[in-house]
């Protein structure tokens, strides 16, 4: 049973991580628009679109990687 638990937990961990990821994504992509509507700082808003969305997205996918090669090596 505990093996199933872990299991468990491990996949849910990937499903909110993506969750996450899509979230901040989609908020961000919101702040730019924002941003330019408004006139406002639309090359500093873009700065931290650059960097942030493809960071969550890194990071997700090495935990995503990371689970699915600890299911792939069990015994």
């Amino acid at each position: 049973m505990e093996k199933k638990s872990i299991f468990i937990l491990q996949i849910a961990s990937i499903v909110y991580i993506w969750i996450f990821v899509i979230a901040v994504d989609v908020w961000i992509l919101s702040l730019l628009n924002v941003a330019k509507k408004l006139n406002d700082a639309i090359n500093a808003s873009v700065a931290i679109g650059i960097l942030a969305i493809p960071l969550f997205i890194t990071i997700a996918g090495i935990l995503t990687y990371v689970f699915v090669g600890l299911q792939k090596n069990k015994v």
